[in-house]
């Protein structure tokens, strides 16, 4: 038998979690505790763990017991089938042997200052006479930089042509519905579905024609995530193919782009409500420039600044939970789960725990300068071996767009009410996007 659940119908359920995942994970732990069933039309019965303890033994669990790739697989549509999100067991293992080198730590600092001028070039055109939405900004910003810094394109127009079609395609794949097979229905050029799929296949066609001139004309200079990925190769010499460049490329867009975007726009909400810690956070910026400019090594390693993100990303993950789907019986908190069922440790709930974080509805960045919490405590970015290789990617780049925010512009937020969430197809995204408004320019000058 599995953990007790809502009686509420099935397609009733699934309506509220596209619309509000986290009023539904709330009301449900309020009621039933830290283990509960989701049932919702369309998707496995989902059993919901809010317990570290409980998340710490999923993710402790070996990969023939639990398949995450089999939990994602509403993705493969926008994905594709050699997503690295999308595979399990042996594949997955050789497919993210293949990927971790370009993500490695140390490989960060050479992407640094793209970052920063990145930013630099979209908030040198904010405006200031009137108030700007952050997350539309934001998503600009991180689109250039995987443009620049994954797919290594640095022809302006080639660069121009990418990012029109890369937008154009993320914005229609962030309509919610499009995640149910049954909206997964191709109506013609003006249906949700047809609309989104035209755009993917322009899309397409612009990487796979990148994908023919960099394997044309390779470049072993190059240091941008795909030349490293065209050179990768596994353990008996072989290379990844176009497809499964092609899947991986459109993964990282897809993750790095949207959810950075988000988390960003996120974070600025949470700061410019508190003005002492803007300020703060702005001066710790600016006394780590040199001569004005922005240096991405000390960028990197400002403890307030990484406090800040950690609690941002804390307090409102950028998705709900992560999933595992049961390959063999297992027994959790005492409850039988067979083949097939889904697991969900839930960071949203673990992330606002009381009794694990003091307070955990409020702001609190220093709470990560005083204490590290384990990762089956904050794991924003999933867990055990199939935590995103992105992570230290994504930290990196949001300190470093931060930072240029900070030392190019002073701004204030444009909202009063509290904020509220909007499903955009797996994230949380701040209602209305932030609107903010600049009020001077305190630094000028180069990067």
């Amino acid at each position: 038998m599995l953990p007790p659940s809502t009686t509420v119908p099935q397609a009733i359920q699934l309506a509220r979690w596209l619309k509000n995942p986290a009023q539904v994970l709330e009301e449900s732990q309020a009621r039933f505790g830290d283990i509960f069933t989701l049932r919702m039309s369309y998707v496995p019965n989902f059993v919901v763990v809010s317990d570290p303890e409980l998340v710490k033994e999923v993710f402790s669990a070996g990969p023939d017991e639990l398949h995450a790739g089999k939990a994602n697989v509403v993705l493969k549509p926008f994905l594709g089938e050699y997503s690295l999100l999308m595979l399990d067991g042996a594949e997955h293992l050789r497919q993210r042997k293949l990927l971790l080198p370009p993500f490695h730590g140390e490989r960060l600092a050479t992407y640094g200052e793209t970052m920063i001028n990145s930013a630099l070039a979209t908030i040198a055109k904010w405006p200031t006479a009137r108030s700007f939405t952050m997350h539309e900004e934001f998503q600009e910003i991180t689109l250039d930089i995987i443009i620049r810094t994954v797919f290594g394109v640095n022809d302006e127009t080639r660069a121009d042509e990418m990012a029109r079609s890369m937008r154009e395609m993320l914005n229609l794949a962030a309509n919610p519905f499009l995640l149910i097979p049954k909206f997964q229905i191709d109506l013609g050029p003006l249906s949700p579905w047809g609309r989104f799929t035209r755009k993917l296949k322009k899309a397409d066609a612009l990487l796979y024609s990148e994908l023919q001139r960099r394997r044309e004309k390779p470049d072993p200079s190059k240091q941008d995530i795909l030349s490293l990925l065209l050179r990768a190769r596994d353990d008996d010499g072989s290379a990844m193919s176009d497809k499964e460049l092609r899947d991986e490329l459109v993964t990282l867009l897809v993750a790095g782009h949207e959810t950075t975007a988000t988390a960003l726009a996120w974070t600025f909400r949470w700061l410019l409500a508190n003005r002492s810690l803007y300020r703060e956070l702005g001066d710790e910026v600016r006394a780590s420039t040199e001569n004005g400019k922005l240096i991405a090594d000390r960028i990197g390693r400002l403890p307030l600044l990484d406090a800040v993100i950690r609690e941002s990303l804390r307090l409102q993950p950028v998705v709900p939970m992560v999933g595992r789907i049961v390959q063999k019986p297992v027994k959790l908190a005492g409850y039988d789960l067979p083949v097939g069922t889904a697991i969900g440790p839930s960071i949203y709930l673990i992330q606002r725990r009381l009794g694990l974080y003091q307070d955990p509805s409020r702001f609190h960045p220093r709470r990560f300068i005083d204490h590290k919490w384990s990762p089956h405590e904050w794991f924003p970015f999933g867990g055990g071996i199939r935590r995103c290789i992105g992570m230290a990617f994504a930290l990196y780049e949001m300190k470093m767009i931060i930072a240029a925010v900070l030392a190019r512009t002073s701004l204030v937020i444009d909202e009063t009410a509290p904020p509220t969430m909007i499903r955009r197809s797996i994230t949380l995204a701040p209602k209305g996007g932030v609107r903010v408004r600049q009020q001077e320019r305190p630094m000028q000058g180069g990067s």
